[in-house]
């Protein structure tokens, strides 16, 4: 066990038997009453953040993540496989644990898996990648008081918002976390 003043951002903690992940903390020490330790919390199967308060010095249960780089294979139905860069073992992960990264997630790609007993956790996308447009409308131009999108599906499969000069064929970067369209790559 472990106490308050081991939280970092970063560390994984076991409470109720669940695992959440420290987005912040502070440690706070008022004039009056004892220092408490606040923190941002998110879970890390759900993705649910929360607030929690911990009384300075109370005990935590600090868990082992592991976070090793994998290549990505392929898709088998409900689950996909990916293979480690270090020792070229194959790790099936569930559709439910990869979640909105299967939108961005092309074969022979780098990311990151974070393991808790060789079970894994969730995967870390890079913050962009490089996508092919496969089917977009032609844009019009038209009277308008700002740019217009117009939506676009990748190679993947996953339809974003892109401007309206973007066409077919287009290599664009996508932002991993909100599915935003960054620009265009030569």
């Amino acid at each position: 066990m472990a106490s308050t003043a081991d939280i970092r951002n970063g560390v994984v903690l076991s409470i109720d038997g669940q695992l959440w992940n420290v987005v912040e903390f502070q440690h706070v020490k008022p004039g009056k009453g004892g220092a408490f330790v606040r923190t941002k919390l998110k879970n890390v199967m759900t993705g649910k953040v929360v607030d929690k308060t911990f009384n300075a010095g109370a005990k935590v249960d600090i868990e082992n993540v592991d976070r090793r780089d994998f290549t990505y294979l392929y898709n088998d139905g409900d689950s996909f496989v990916f293979m480690d860069v270090d020792n070229y073992d194959q790790l099936s992960v569930g559709a439910a644990t990869v979640g909105d990264a299967a939108n961005f997630l092309l074969e022979n790609q780098q990311v990151q898996i974070a393991l808790n007993n060789e079970n894994p956790l969730y995967v870390e996308m890079p913050a962009s990648v490089v996508l092919e447009i496969t089917y977009t409308e032609p844009g019009l131009q038209g009277d308008r008081s700002s740019a217009g999108t117009k939506p676009a599906t990748v190679e993947t499969g996953y339809e974003i918002q892109v401007p309206l000069f973007v066409e077919q064929g287009t290599k664009v970067k996508v932002d991993t976390r909100t599915g935003d369209y960054l620009g265009r790559v030569n």
